[in-house]
């Protein structure tokens, strides 16, 4: 029996980049609404068992509190930290129980804390954080039916959920293993040596990024990149970017958070390159994963950037459907 997951994150979208942006507010009560709309679609291509992320704002128990008779619902046994350990355990737990595909809810902070628990089970991920590079934009139903269509095995998963690019972060220059986290669309050196608030927002503080994702019809630091060289889909290298503050003959017009347009002065713009080893020694300083602060480095400390292709398999639920509509999966004559 093919199960699927559902991780709704209730912290998603409320960082303070939504305080000082015109950002788009999802509210729990709306993401309610979406888990309930993805377990339909579910329901309806004939999954029978969805398993959910317990959550401190209630989203999924009171999706599941409607439920239909057709699909059994269940909730994951773990602690509630209020954190992303509780994506990342969710998403271990999931894949220790063999659900086939999971759909997410979140940002791209979210679908890095998926990547932390597992990068082997398909992921679709919803947009509802506030910086949402990584995730679609899509109805929820439709992402269930799309999520279904794989777990289920109709459609071929290496063409509907191939696996995203990855950037990882490591403690030494010799990359001894000593990983530290990991990253699905940037990374980012700001000069900031605390993490404070964690969300980047200030771009003059920030050196240089690293973009697996550089894409021009994105907000955030992926703009940046986007907009000087984009990565054309399905290309395996990333991007280098140097930024200086006081570059007034070289910049770019970048939207890097909702509703404000800066002009980003430019040093160097390469081309990143898989399985690369790119260290930064320019400490005191604080490393960005995903447009959130998260680790400081000290005088003398360095740290190891390394792009991959080895991120999650990711369903991409417009290509599926339009896959299962041409190959006649869903459509059924009794004549």
């Amino acid at each position: 029996m093919a199960r699927v997951g559902i991780i709704a994150n209730p912290s998603a979208g409320k960082d303070i980049r939504r305080l000082i942006s015109q950002s788009r507010f999802v509210s729990n009560q709306e993401k309610v609404n979406i888990v309930r709309r993805v377990i339909e679609g579910l329901s309806g291509v004939g999954i029978e068992e969805v398993v959910l992320m317990p959550d401190y704002g209630r989203i999924s128990q009171e999706a599941a509190s409607t439920a239909g008779d057709e699909i059994s619902v269940r909730f994951l046994e773990m602690p509630v930290l209020n954190s992303e350990l509780d994506t990342i355990t969710a998403a271990k737990k999931m894949k220790e129980e063999g659900v086939s595909a999971i759909v997410t809810l979140g940002g791209d902070g979210t679908n890095r804390a998926v990547a932390l628990g597992t990068c082997e089970i398909p992921i679709l991920p919803l947009y509802t954080g506030t910086n949402n590079v990584f995730p679609f934009f899509i109805e929820g139903t439709l992402a269930g039916m799309a999520a279904a269509t794989v777990a289920l095995g109709l459609v071929d998963e290496e063409e509907c959920a191939p696996k995203c690019k990855k950037l990882s972060v490591y403690k030494s220059r010799e990359m001894a293993m000593d990983l530290l986290d990991v990253a699905l669309v940037d990374i980012a050196v700001s000069a900031k040596s605390h993490v404070g608030a964690r969300a980047i927002w200030e771009i003059d503080t920030v050196s240089q990024i690293f973009l697996a994702l550089a894409r021009p019809d994105s907000i955030g630091l992926s703009s940046i990149g986007g907009m000087a060289s984009p990565i054309p889909e399905g290309d395996l290298n990333g991007l280098h970017v140097k930024i200086d503050p006081q570059s007034t003959n070289k910049f770019v017009l970048a939207p890097v958070t909702a509703g404000n347009v800066s002009k980003v002065g430019i040093k160097s713009v390469s081309q990143m390159e898989p399985g690369r080893a790119y260290v930064v020694n320019s400490s005191p300083c604080t490393i960005a994963l995903d447009g959130e602060r998260s680790i400081p480095l000290r005088e003398g400390d360095s740290v190891t950037v390394v792009l991959s292709a080895d991120g999650p398999p990711v369903i991409d639920p417009h290509k599926t459907l339009h896959i299962v509509s041409k190959k006649g999966i869903l459509y059924k004559s009794l004549d």
